[in-house]
C-alpha cells in the first residue's frame, strides 16, 4: 500500500459543527478530487450543486455517498451539522477487499446515493462508525491505515444495506440469475486460488458444460473468460493504485511466479505490467479506455 505521504495523502475525517452562518464547502479540490466522499448530515438542511446545474436539496438525518465523478459543492445551512469523511481509490480498494459482497460493492459504488429519513436505529448503526474515522485520522499518534480502511468498509456495507442494495440484487433474478450471481459470489472469494472450472460447477450443483451454456449465453463469454478477466482487473487496480513490485502483486493474486503472471497479463491485454503501469502512472487523471474502469459488465 502506498502510505509514503502518510495517511493524510489518502483519507480525510472532517466535522463541521453547527454555525450561525450558511456555509459553502468545495471538498473535491486538490488532492481530493479522485476520493469517495461520505457524507452524515445531522438535523437540518443543505443542498449539493452539482458541475452540470443540478441543484439536490437535503434534508437531515441522511448519508450521502459521492464518488468523484459525481462532481459538486456542498451548501450546510446554519445551525445545521454534518460529518464529512473522504477515500482515495487506494483505501477504497482495501476497503472493498475481495470478500464475496465485494463485486456487489464495487458496483454499488460507482453511482452517488442518498439515503435519507434516516431512522433512529440507522444513525444509531452509521454515526458511530463516522465519527471513529474522523477521531482516528485527527489523532496523529495512531492514524493506521488499517483501522481508516476498516471503517470504510463497515460504513460502506452500512450504507449498502441501507439503500436497499442487498435486498434489490437478490429480486426476480430467476434460475439463470440466481447461477450467475452465485458464480461471481465464487469468483469473487476465490479468483487468487485458481482452481478449475469443474470446482465452481460442483459447488453450484451444476455441470461444467451446464455452466458454461449458462455464461455463454447469458453473457457471450465462457465461465473461464469471466474468471481470467476477473484476476486481470484485479491486476490492473493493483498495478495502477499500489506501490507494490510487480512480484509481490504476483504473489498477492496466486500465481506460483512473477514470470508466469507476466505472460498471462501480457496474453490477456498486449502490455507487460510494467509496461501497464508505466501508462497507468502517465494518464493519472485523464481518460483511458486501457485503464481499470467498471464492473458492471455481469448482471
Amino acid at each position: 500500500m502506498a502510505t509514503d505521504g502518510g495517511i493524510h495523502h489518502y483519507a480525510r475525517g472532517e466535522w463541521h459543527g453547527p454555525s450561525l452562518s450558511h456555509r459553502r464547502i468545495r471538498f473535491q479540490k486538490g488532492l481530493y478530487s479522485d476520493f469517495h466522499h461520505f457524507l452524515l448530515l445531522g438535523e437540518g438542511s443543505g443542498e449539493l450543486h452539482f458541475d452540470n446545474g443540478e441543484h439536490r436539496p437535503l434534508h437531515g438525518p441522511l448519508l450521502a455517498f459521492l464518488p468523484p465523478q459525481a462532481r459538486c459543492d456542498l451548501s450546510i445551512s446554519a445551525g445545521t451539522a454534518a460529518h464529512l469523511v473522504g477515500a482515495s481509490p487506494q483505501i477504497m480498494v482495501d476497503a472493498i477487499g475481495d470478500k464475496v459482497e465485494s463485486y456487489s460493492l464495487r458496483i454499488f459504488t460507482e453511482q452517488r446515493k442518498l439515503v435519507e429519513a434516516l431512522d433512529p436505529l440507522a444513525v444509531a448503526e452509521i454515526s458511530p462508525l463516522i465519527s471513529g474515522f474522523v477521531r482516528e485520522l485527527g489523532d496523529p499518534s495512531r492514524s493506521s491505515w488499517m483501522v481508516a480502511s476498516a471503517y470504510i468498509r463497515l460504513i460502506l456495507m452500512a450504507l449498502w444495506r441501507g439503500s436497499d442494495g442487498e435486498r434489490s440484487e437478490q429480486r426476480g433474478q430467476g434460475e439463470v440469475g440466481s447461477i450467475l450471481q452465485r458464480y461471481r459470489q465464487l469468483v469473487e472469494a476465490g479468483f487468487r486460488q485458481h482452481r478449475p472450472i469443474s470446482d465452481y460447477a460442483a459447488e453450484l450443483g451444476v455441470t461444467a458444460d451446464r455452466l458454461h451454456s449458462i455464461c455463454q449465453r447469458a453473457l457471450g463469454r465462457s465461465p473461464i473468460q469471466l474468471l481470467h478477466e476477473r484476476v486481470v482487473q484485479e491486476a490492473k487496480l493493483r498495478l495502477e493504485r499500489s506501490a507494490r513490485n510487480i512480484q509481490e502483486i504476483s504473489d498477492s493474486l496466486g500465481f506460483r511466479d512473477p514470470t508466469y503472471f507476466s505472460h498471462f497479463f501480457k496474453r490477456k491485454t498486449g502490455l507487460s505490467p510494467a509496461g501497464y503501469r508505466e501508462i497507468a502512472r502517465a494518464s493519472a487523471g485523464l481518460e483511458n479506455s486501457m485503464l481499470s474502469s467498471g464492473y458492471a459488465d455481469w448482471p
